[in-house]
């Protein structure tokens, strides 16, 4: 049977709830047939779980999710796939939301493997400082991207007919979500959050100066691990994105309350604080994989793409969700200045507008109104185009993919993030 344990996934600033799903049977269903899901509370290496019975249309009893290797990544026989199936649609309204444990099953007892190593590599020379990092990984989430690496890894390996998975992938993945872990500790500094999924950050509870120690050791500790993979291309590759990380937060800084801001100026934000590190896991696992340059630089694109996308949605979520939702004030990114794609698409037709944010909001009333200007005069819509042109653009890019659940999952990860606007 299969076990399903929760966990919760952050991507930019968004939080996702998605079932890790591990299979101890043989037994194997085409998720596209799915059509019911029954979930069963049990416990699994020391994991609070559930079974989940998924049940098919063309049968008459349940049979479970398999992530175990079988033959599926051994029948590949091309570079790529010989006859693609149909390109999603994403203009089309989904007949049912997508199910995230659909999207992550198929990899699932890889990152039931990931969540076990994460603290373990981390280290133990320093108390406070393992503290600090079983903080944040045991505050949930922070798994999207190891999840990308090893949908893509699986995908790309049918190309190359491997058998399971190479040591480099799965160390891939661990490397991703460090750096990533180490990142939000600075970004909590940096926004000064006391709050993250939740609970408290590592600042909040151990100061400032141990949280940027902590995220130093990290990014470090993650440096170490890359330089032993001893692949030049992925080290510059991943070593890059530390380097975008902060160019994000500068240009993010130097621009506060810069109603001249242009869009393309927005993205390339964007894609240094978020859908580079997205890319670079998705190009990373198709270059373990040993697909050839032209599949590599489409994972590539597609990280790229759903990054960005994904930022698109988050700020605009900014704007139309509750503060409860959101768990922070609506419309903090604009109280801070920072202008998102909402805001440089309302500018384009409200000069009103500008003289509120170019006041910082000093008077009393005026960041209401400034949000409501926004959701009334367009701005909001056609961020939502931009985010589902980026998404549109991440769906083409996985044409060079032969059909599978892994990539049936990455596909789903697209039509998913739309979703949350719709």
């Amino acid at each position: 049977m299969m076990s399903v344990t929760y966990h919760n996934l952050e991507f930019g600033r968004s939080r996702l709830d998605f079932g890790a799903a591990g299979c101890s049977s043989n037994a194997a269903i085409d998720v596209r047939k799915v059509t019911k899901c029954v979930f069963r509370n049990v416990s699994r290496g020391g994991f609070n779980a559930r079974k989940l019975l998924c049940c098919r249309r063309d049968i008459g009893h349940c049979r479970v999710f398999c992530t175990e290797t079988s033959g599926g990544l051994v029948n590949a026989t091309s570079a790529v796939a010989p006859a693609s199936p149909p390109v999603l649609d994403l203009k089309e309204k989904p007949r049912s939301p997508v199910l995230l444990a659909n999207m992550f099953g198929p990899v699932a007892d890889d990152l039931l493997t990931l969540n076990k190593n994460l603290q373990s590599i981390v280290g133990a020379e320093n108390p406070v400082l393992m503290s600090a990092a079983e903080q944040i990984f045991g505050a949930g989430g922070k798994r999207m991207r190891p999840a990308l690496v090893f949908l893509v890894a699986r995908a790309t390996a049918e190309i190359c007919d491997l058998k399971e998975l190479t040591r480099e992938h799965r160390r891939l993945a661990e490397i991703i979500e460090m750096i990533h872990t180490a990142s939000l500790i600075h970004d909590d500094v940096l926004d000064e959050s006391d709050m993250r999924r939740g609970k408290e950050t590592v600042h909040q509870l151990y100061g400032t100066r141990v949280a940027v120690l902590a995220g130093d050791f990290m990014f470090a500790q993650s440096s170490w691990y890359l330089a032993n993979l001893e692949n030049l291309e992925v080290i510059k590759l991943i070593s890059q994105v530390i380097k975008d990380f902060a160019s994000g937060e500068i240009k993010q800084a130097s621009g506060l309350f810069d109603c001249d801001v242009e869009l393309e100026e927005y993205l390339i934000k964007s894609y240094y604080k978020t859908a580079s590190l997205i890319a670079a896991s998705t190009k990373g696992a198709a270059i373990f994989s040993g697909v050839d340059n032209e599949v590599c630089e489409q994972m590539y694109q597609y990280g790229r793409n759903l990054g960005l996308s994904f930022q698109i949605v988050d700020d605009i979520l900014d704007f139309t969700q509750s503060a409860e939702q959101l768990g922070k004030p609506t419309g903090s990114d604009l109280a801070k200045g920072n202008l998102t794609a909402p805001v440089i698409f309302a500018l384009e037709k409200e000069p009103k507008l500008r003289d509120m944010i170019e006041s910082e909001f000093c008077e009393t009333g005026s960041l209401e109104e400034a949000i409501s200007i926004i959701k009334n005069c367009g701005g909001i819509e056609r961020a939502q185009e931009l985010a589902r042109e980026k998404a549109d653009l991440a769906i083409q890019n996985l044409k060079c993919l032969p059909p599978s659940p892994f990539r049936m999952g990455l596909e789903e990860m697209v039509k998913y993030n739309l979703e949350r606007i719709e």
